[in-house]
């Protein structure tokens, strides 16, 4: 009785029979080609990156999508070389390394465009785990192609969801693995020249569809690396044309779009994504939701950042949230790639503050205890704030050489950075509440530096251990109350310790007092704060703020 063929005896006839393969073509995907092709892939994007950001006007026109690409792609990469890196490790294989290349783009996806891509490959990856010759790439683009469509709420046609499809019917039939790649690039690349015809807005803007050409990209790199020839490129798209937007179309920062761009990870279960889901989608639109596992990279478009994150927390942990207002990222003339004049990027602890830092139109970086920004978010935020005058604000005296290396690298890509070295978030409010877009950036920046240096600053924490302290001992559970950095309280109650560090604070004197208050303080801790301050303190003023999950208990700033 004859046997059913295996792929062994598949491949083996390819080779013999299909005279398209050539010498030093690959026949599968091995390790070492799959970190190939991640170099290639994060080396154009970042060649084309510039080009991509000047063609983005769907669905948001804030010129990032070539940026948001190619971190996207450096984080998966760098997550493969990880792999190859790892201390002790045997080689990796093929299935080791599509995984690392597809959990490094989840968590280092960036935007819409990055959010899809890491789709993208989580769902190639899935199946080239398990096979990497030309049939299995053919599944695995299908796959890819479906799940990315599946993890988009509302998916629209002339995307690069359409040029995902393209590829994967290009080459559904399969074949040897440099036929089937060679077919899907050529799909994707008659796909993405009709996206004009198929989205109004990009035939208005007299462009293709930036993530598409991003796609095109990757798809491209795949060609090389298993044929050892770059194939004939898509022809280049000039600059955006500045046009009005149509209602309805673009989910961003026009009149009828949502103002906030809000992203975070997710631990959490299936069905409380399929719960948050629905939630979020009732709260704006361009809603990604991607991943599995546990784990989960979230992307919508708000009005109200605070509940995003909120519905975040009642599905999960969030964590790494970032929120971008999108008056302060998106470009001068809406579709022509024009960066901004001027921007401000702060790195705050509590998603309260970030709504707050957002709604004042600054970039924000999210810090959380025990998980300071990377030098990279740092830079990333930078480009994000696609300005040609950025203001950093590190409000962390841990964070100035990060800041300092993320300023130096902005710089170098043509960017004017002037870092001021704020050591608490409360700095950073008192350098952004006179920040004036208008003066000279000189000017701008000695007025925002001179207010955070005449703002005094003080924490609240809780002690976590026994120590010794520049106070004297304390013990775990004590209140710690830090004023400039150093332990100069120790007590046992939140609010007696937060009125004698108040007192010893208005000793040499303010005019204005700013707490910074955490959930889970004491109810009522601000108004008795502020009734302190009012009785003993009859010419200080005291405005309060609400950090949200994630900050120390309170802050204190006297100006």
């Amino acid at each position: 009785m004859s046997r059913a063929p295996q792929p062994s005896d598949r491949a083996d006839r390819t080779v013999r029979t299909d005279r398209t393969v050539r010498s030093g073509e690959r026949l599968a995907l091995d390790a070492e080609a799959v970190r190939a092709w991640s170099a290639r892939t994060a080396g154009e994007l970042g060649r084309e990156r510039a080009a991509i950001d000047a063609i983005n006007v769907y669905p948001v026109a804030d010129g990032d999508t070539g940026t948001n690409l190619y971190l996207t792609a450096q984080a998966a990469h760098e997550a493969v070389e990880a792999v190859f890196a790892a201390p002790g490790a045997s080689a990796p294989d093929t299935a080791d390394a599509v995984r690392a290349l597809a959990h490094g783009a989840l968590l280092g996806a960036r935007g819409n465009s990055g959010t899809i891509l890491s789709q993208l490959l989580r769902g190639m990856a899935g199946v080239l785990a398990r096979g990497a010759d030309g049939d299995h790439l053919a599944r695995a683009l299908g796959t890819a192609a479906a799940s990315a469509r599946a993890a988009v709420a509302h998916p629209e046609e002339g995307t690069v969801l359409t040029v995902a499809d393209a590829a994967a019917a290009a080459c559904a039939g399969g074949g040897t693995l440099p036929d089937v790649a060679r077919r899907a690039y050529d799909g994707a690349r008659t796909a993405l020249e009709a996206t004009p015809g198929q989205l109004a807005v990009l035939g208005r803007a007299g462009v293709v569809d930036a993530g598409g050409r991003g796609l095109v990209t990757v798809l491209g790199a795949l060609v090389e690396t298993v044929t050892g020839r770059a194939p004939e490129p898509p022809p280049a798209s000039a600059p955006a044309r500045t046009v009005p937007a149509a209602a309805g179309e673009t989910c961003g920062p026009a009149d009828q779009g949502p103002g906030y761009e809000v992203l975070y990870l997710l631990e959490a279960e299936d069905a409380a994504v399929d719960l948050l889901r629905a939630r979020l989608d009732a709260l704006g639109d361009c809603l990604v939701v991607v991943g599995g596992d546990g784990l989960w990279n979230v992307h919508v478009h708000v009005d109200d950042p605070g509940a995003a994150v909120e519905a975040g927390i009642e599905a999960g942990r969030p964590h790494r949230i970032r929120i971008t207002h999108f008056a302060s990222t998106a470009p001068a003339a809406p579709a022509g790639g024009e960066r901004a004049r001027r921007a401000v990027v702060a790195v705050v602890p509590g998603e309260g503050l970030a709504g707050l830092c957002a709604e004042s139109g600054a970039t924000t970086v999210l810090a959380r205890p025990g998980e300071p920004p990377a030098g990279e978010e740092l830079v990333d935020a930078i480009r994000r704030a696609h300005a040609r005058e950025v203001v950093l604000l590190p409000n962390d005296a841990d964070l100035r050489k990060a800041a300092a290396a993320a300023a130096e690298r902005a710089r170098a890509e043509g960017i004017r950075v002037a870092l001021i070295p704020t050591r608490a978030a409360v700095q950073g409010i008192a350098a952004l509440a006179v920040h004036e877009p208008g003066q000279s950036f000189d000017e701008d920046v000695v007025a925002m530096t001179a207010a955070a240096g005449a703002t005094r600053y003080a924490e609240l924490a809780v002690a976590e251990r026994r120590s010794f302290t520049s106070a004297g001992v304390c013990q775990a559970g004590d209140v710690l109350g830090l004023i400039e950095g150093d332990v100069a309280v120790i007590g046992q109650d939140l609010t007696e310790t937060a009125r004698t560090v108040l007192d010893r604070m208005l000793q040499a004197g303010g005019e204005l007092v700013t707490l910074v208050v955490a959930d889970g303080t004491p109810p009522g801790l601000a108004g008795v704060l502020e009734a302190h301050v009012r009785r003993g303190y009859l010419a200080v003023d005291t405005v309060t703020y609400h950090a949200g999950e994630g900050a120390p208990p309170l802050l204190i700033g006297v100006e």
